[in-house]
């Protein structure tokens, strides 16, 4: 059983898997676990994943309707159109 990818290896997924995000998020706002479970990938590496994508500006999160529920996830208005920002 292997344990946990190397992070070097998941920054270089970054790359890959953002446009894979974007498309998910086409859709509509989704949360990290739902965001996991369409890509087949760690939750864990999904977060890395989204957390660079929101400090870049390509995504934004929606407010929580209660304190425990998860933050979802939305593409920035210019992410929408296929524009960056």
């Amino acid at each position: 059983m292997s344990g946990p990818r190397n992070f070097a290896e998941v920054l270089r997924d970054e790359w890959i898997m953002k446009d894979r995000i974007a498309a998910v998020l086409g859709d509509g706002p989704k949360t990290i676990p739902e965001i996991a479970e369409l890509l087949g990938a760690p939750s864990h590496e999904v977060t890395q994943w989204v957390m660079a994508m929101r400090r870049f500006g390509r995504l934004e999160e929606m407010p929580k309707p209660k304190a425990d529920d998860y933050f979802q996830y939305k593409l920035t208005e210019g992410q929408k159109d296929g524009v960056a920002r």
